[in-house]
């Protein structure tokens, strides 16, 4: 892994030369170093970026995770890059964090922000919730929730997906949790279950309710509901990974309305989209962690990702076609800047590049 990341490197350095890489007339540029699996983007109310990082793991508790054996350490954080003046902080520390050799993290999967003094986030796990206090003894009860943190940066966990998803299990299906997109509004959050395959609402009082299911495919694969962003119409849109075998071009993008309901597709033949966001002319922008499919990610070691931005009239152009890899969040300004993390499977590569159409 690591002359990969050199060659990388190396590739961004030639690029960077002329002052930046020219790509279907965007430029970009990186703005941010040296981060431990970054996921989910979020800008604060006064224009600061806030980015979450799943983290490293640590020495242990160990046990069986999706990508191998998992470790956990409190090595999960939030990070704050200000775009104005250019530099960065970690304002939230010590969060849980179960990684795999330091790589493909679960923890803090994204990140939301309600005023000046309510961050909120959510804690991965990925895996029968029933099974975190048996496989990571009391630490491992801070996975699968939702985290509020205040601006001085102490935090605590709130919400419990994780016993939701055991009570309840709105799909049906077999119990697994793994929250994962977060979007705060006035009096509510609305988080996305990638395990479960559920968008949730959790209002102020601590009540939780689906707002929607997402069946699995007749083919079959699960759902995998990613990230939650609102549309301009009010509705809710909500991105698909799916799971094993993962096809290509058999991800969607659904919308959901605003008082919950059945999905209805709203764009469909992408690759396992990781992170979605409207752009101020209304165009969709869709973030693929792997557009040549996971199964040839895990086999070839090719996480080549893919943003498409999807116009009004529904015209889809690629942006920065070769450039990502593993992205795994996306965040538009109001100005219409892009800010994507990179690298976000890897301990100390992660990234954050910002864009310019």
């Amino acid at each position: 892994m690591r002359s990969f990341l050199t060659r990388r490197a190396l590739l961004l350095a030639t690029l960077f030369a002329g002052g930046g890489a020219l790509l279907h007339a965007e430029t970009w540029e990186v703005v941010v170093t040296g981060l431990n699996n970054p996921r989910g983007l979020a800008f604060g109310p006064a224009g600061a970026l806030y980015i979450a990082e799943a983290g490293s793991g640590g020495a242990g508790p160990c046990a069986p995770g999706p990508e191998g054996i998992r470790c956990y350490g409190e090595t999960g954080a939030i990070t704050r890059y200000d775009p104005r003046r250019g530099t960065t902080e970690a304002v939230v520390t010590g969060l849980p964090s179960l990684a795999t050799d330091g790589s493909f993290a679960t923890g803090p999967h994204h990140v939301s922000l309600q005023g000046r003094g309510n961050l909120y986030f959510t804690i991965g796990f990925g895996g029968n919730p029933a099974l975190r206090e048996t496989q990571f003894g009391d630490a491992g009860l801070s996975f699968a929730r939702i985290g509020r943190a205040t601006a001085n940066g102490s935090w605590r966990l709130q919400e419990d997906l994780g016993a939701f998803e055991i009570a309840n299990n709105p799909t049906g299906d077999e119990v697994d949790s793994n929250p994962y997109g977060l979007l705060a509004l006035p009096g509510k959050l609305i988080a996305t279950d990638a395990g479960g395959n559920d968008l949730l609402e959790i209002g102020a009082n601590g009540k939780i309710r689906a707002l929607a299911t997402f069946p699995n495919s007749p083919n079959p694969w699960d759902a995998v509901p990613t990230s939650v962003t609102r549309g301009p119409d009010g509705a809710y849109y909500v991105s698909q990974l799916t799971g094993f075998p993962f096809p290509v071009g058999g991800a969607n993008v659904f919308r959901v309305p605003a008082e919950g309901g059945t999905p209805t597709i709203y764009a469909s033949g992408f690759t396992h989209i990781i992170d979605l966001a409207f752009g101020p002319d209304g165009s969709l922008y869709v973030l693929s962690i792997a557009e040549n499919g996971l199964l040839n990610a895990f086999g070839t070691f090719n996480f080549d990702g893919a943003l498409i931005r999807v116009a009004p009239d529904g015209t889809r152009t690629e942006l920065l076609d070769g450039v990502l890899f593993a992205p795994g969040g996306l965040a538009i300004d109001e100005d219409g800047a892009i800010y994507v993390t990179n690298n976000s499977i890897f301990s100390g590569a992660g990234e954050v590049i910002k864009i310019v159409p």
